[in-house]
């Protein structure tokens, strides 16, 4: 039990990091009515939450290379301990903005780098992979069981308990870390600044479109930003577009800035050289889509369960915990199977169940659940999250020598950024757009009047909201609509909910078969060793 000590204190870290987010998605409503603010407010907070993490992530990294992974560690738990104090303490909105989208941001960007770091400091060998393999355990697991805490404890109690749980548990964690070693020699080196300023700004550029990209299109505007009524869409091209390409443009800067600092024999904030290794760079694409699918899964289920079907934060949250459950079990078996595959053959199985997962929720999609068949479902994508999550971590990690194992832990955190914005805006995307075709189909088709139907386009002419179906026939009626008309409307949009769910996880499907490609690059060795310099490049 001792040799796991070092993993469990990391492991705790890592599951408040990832709990976060989820619970504060369940708790939007309860939070919006005890803090008097607003729905936009509160995803506002959410979006600024992730644009932190993204903007300084990298710095977050090099800080532990500076400092020391265990005090960088140390300093970033204190601050997230801060931030989750002042969350749990708010009497406002404005000091949860502060709390929990600036305070803890910057407290995980420290803790999440120094996480991956320190396990690889601590852990060599088959240890090692076990540790990687615990440590995505409990992110998966974290991720499914956030909605069943987050409901049950904002049902039951108040939502301010959970941001208290995490001070306690942060502070339990600083108070244990004098077990975790840090043998990594410290790097006296000079941050440069103007690098840390290009990857900030090209990250949140491209993250912040991304998340937009729901409301503004992605290259033709929906709902441009307006300034004095004005919309915001230059050459007629959504902000969406502007926003990333920019943000490209800048990332492209920064890495050849990187390379010119290197050249000079000056300390870049990324060796970018890193990339050439394929391993590395396989792994990082993969890590990138397993968030991106899962990203998206969490995306869907809500408004499935939640939207259509009527349930209720803890009713979601106990559906989900299937999920959560074979995360844990198949992080364990794909520790096992490392012994006799190699990581891409697991990733592979992995990737396969994955897809298998998605056709089986997307069976299960109808008026009164498939309950069996969801709950396969549910089980099976958390046995392939499992499977990613028993190889990725350490394929990433030994891929470089121990002095580069913090930065690689920054662009571990940069890549499930990035995924997890992308597959929202991607599944956001298809399921906001089927659901306005949908919609428009049905009542286009269906036996409302002229002027049911005229005033119906006149209040969806801005875009078709996801809304509780339960709630379209007092929408309709607040708009003067009969009761009869009510109860078609909400038949129709009952109905267009349930299609686009479904060409939601047929774009699941799709991304799932994409990330196949990405795994080729994987050690096909037994261990995940290399036979070579060459072959790990």
């Amino acid at each position: 039990m001792k040799k796991w000590s070092v993993v469990i204190i990391l492991g705790c870290a890592q599951f408040v990091m990832v709990l976060d987010g989820t619970v504060m998605n369940v708790s939007i409503s309860t939070v919006v009515a005890d803090l008097k603010t607003t729905v936009a407010a509160m995803q506002a907070a959410i979006t600024f939450y992730t644009l932190t993490m993204a903007a300084v992530m990298l710095l977050g990294a090099k800080l532990g290379d500076v400092w020391g992974r265990r005090r960088a560690f140390v300093i970033g738990a204190c601050v997230y301990a801060a931030g989750s104090l002042i969350t749990a303490l708010s009497p406002t909105v404005q000091f949860l903005f502060l709390g929990w989208s600036i305070v803890e941001g910057l407290g995980a960007v420290l803790v999440i780098p120094a996480i991956a770091a320190l396990v690889a400091d601590n852990y060599k060998g088959k240890d090692r992979i076990t540790a990687y393999a615990i440590i995505g355990a409990v992110s998966g697991a974290a991720v499914a069981a956030g909605p069943l805490i987050g409901g049950f404890v904002t049902t039951y109690f108040s939502w301010r308990y959970v941001f208290v749980a995490e001070v306690v548990i942060m502070a339990v964690v600083v108070i244990f870390t004098r077990v975790v070693k840090d043998d990594t020699e410290r790097q006296a080196v000079r941050i440069d600044l103007v690098s840390v300023l290009l990857s900030a700004v090209g990250l949140v550029l491209v993250v912040f479109g991304m998340l937009q990209s729901k409301t503004w299109g992605w290259v033709t505007p929906l709902v441009s930003p307006e300034i004095g009524g004005v919309p915001i869409a230059p050459l007629g091209i959504s902000l969406t577009a502007w926003l990333m390409v920019v943000g490209a443009v800048l990332i492209y800067f920064f890495v050849r800035r990187q390379r010119s600092l290197v050249a000079r024999g000056a300390s870049p904030l990324v060796h970018v050289e890193m990339f050439s290794i394929t391993r590395l760079r396989s792994g990082l694409a993969v890590l990138g889509a397993q968030y991106a699918v899962t990203a998206g899964l969490f995306f869907m289920v809500p408004v499935y369960l939640q939207m259509t079907l009527g349930f209720d934060a803890l009713q979601t949250g106990i559906k989900i915990f299937p999920l959560s459950i074979a995360i844990i079990l198949f992080s364990i078996v794909g520790t096992r199977l490392s012994r006799r595959w190699s990581p891409r053959r697991i990733v592979w199985v992995g990737q396969l169940v994955l897809v298998l997962s998605a056709l089986l929720l997307l069976g299960s999609v109808t008026t009164d659940l498939r309950g069996g068949l969801f709950a396969a479902g549910m089980f099976l994508a958390g046995a392939a999250l499992g499977l990613l999550a028993s190889q990725l971590g350490n394929v990433n990690m030994s891929s470089v020598s121990e002095k580069e194992t913090s930065e690689v832990g920054g662009l571990q955190g940069v890549f499930q950024n990035l995924g997890s914005s992308l597959g929202t805006a991607l599944i956001g995307s298809i399921l906001i757009g089927a659901l306005s075709t949908s919609f428009a189909s049905g009542v286009a088709s269906s036996e409302l009047s002229a002027q049911t139907i005229s005033i119906v386009d006149e209040r969806t002419q801005g875009g078709l909201a996801i809304v509780p179906a339960a709630s379209v026939d007092k929408i309709a009626e607040d708009a003067g609509l009969s009761d009869e008309d009510a109860k078609t409307l909400t038949t129709i949009y009952r109905d267009a909910q349930l299609s686009s769910l479904r060409v939601s996880f047929f774009g699941l499907i799709a991304i799932s078969l994409l990330s196949l490609a990405f795994a080729r690059g994987l050690p096909h060795e037994v261990g995940g060793r290399p036979r070579s310099k060459a072959a790990a490049r």
